[in-house]
């Protein structure tokens, strides 16, 4: 007898929204967003960020949004990969409330001529937010469209003044295993680390995000700031970020230290690179039964292929 085995990084039969449910759902919660500070799926958005929230009823959409309809706002804020809050797609979510954000602050050292630590109010204050509907294919073969809220982090690294030594941009997220559960574990090395080279960071497509439809970023979705890099998403998602530097030389990176064989500095979405574990030349769009093709860079090839011309991507993975 044959017995098919559900691989853990594919979404499950029940947590797949059928698409004439998940169509009309659409309508509803994004009405839901963007009727004041409710409940998503019974769970609260966090309202620390209140009072430097931005206006939702003047937020323009972006020029570099994509068109494609953006997904049920319930599965973006219930299907998440957030291991400091436990390691299933339903975890973030149900351990939200383990994530405090207030009071919050961003230190920025490193090769720069104004370091410093900002609390999230300084750090934010004169940005113009905006709504960028950006596509996402995850690693692990699943996909998005999420109209975050968010600025360039080109505007944001560029009042530091980095100078000509800063080659790179680390970042590193909450190290709280009092309340993170999560980070009791040794599931990975904490606290999580991230980097970019720095023309990926100065790119304009790359983010840092502090909302999702309209309103202010729930705690399953790396509150209260974190990291938007849309040709890298699920590889380069560094959440509630708390510490950023300019540096010379490539920084780890928790994932590339973690499996080294399977998770490159570079870390791009290629069809053409398979994963050792799997392919990523097709994924499922949640609300989608069919896969459909994966896009070289998620489908900003046309803005970034530039960035890596004469290197080898199946070297620099």
């Amino acid at each position: 007898m044959l017995i098919k085995r559900t691989k853990t990084h594919e979404p499950r039969p029940s947590e797949i929204t059928p698409e004439s449910i998940y169509r009309q759902r659409r309508n509803i919660m994004g009405a839901a967003a963007l009727a004041g500070l409710g409940a998503v799926g019974g769970l609260p958005w966090r309202p620390a960020l209140a009072r430097v929230a931005f206006d939702s009823g003047k937020l323009g959409k972006s020029a570099l949004s994509t068109d494609e309809a953006p997904t049920d706002l319930d599965d973006i804020t219930h299907y998440n990969n957030f291991y400091e809050l436990g390691t299933r797609k339903s975890d973030p979510a149900r351990h939200a409330d383990e994530l405090i954000t207030d009071p919050w602050s961003i230190s920025v050292s490193g090769h720069c001529e104004k370091p410093g630590k900002l609390t999230l109010e300084d750090f934010l204050k004169g940005q113009d937010f905006e709504e960028r509907i950006y596509r996402l294919r995850c690693v692990e073969g699943w996909s998005m469209v999420i109209p975050w809220v968010g600025f360039p982090l080109s505007k944001a690294l560029a009042r530091f003044q980095p100078t000509s030594r800063a080659k790179y941009v680390a970042f590193e997220s909450l190290l709280d295993p009092e309340h993170l559960h999560g980070q009791r574990r040794k599931i990975l090395d904490w606290p999580y680390r991230e980097g970019l080279r720095m023309d990926e960071a100065m790119h304009p497509l790359t983010i840092l995000a502090v909302g999702l439809y309209g309103k202010v970023l729930p705690n399953q979705n790396g509150a209260p700031i974190r990291l938007v890099v849309p040709w890298k998403y699920g590889f380069k998602s560094i959440k509630s970020i708390v510490a950023i530097r300019f540096i010379e030389q490539q920084p780890p990176t928790t994932w590339n230290q973690q499996a080294p064989d399977e998770y490159g500095f570079y870390s791009n979405v290629n069809p053409e690179v398979p994963h050792p574990r799997w392919s990523q030349r097709r994924e499922r769009r949640i609300g989608e039964f069919r896969k459909r093709k994966t896009l070289k860079f998620n489908g900003y090839a046309e803005e970034v292929a530039s960035l890596y011309r004469g290197m080898d991507l199946k070297k620099y993975f």
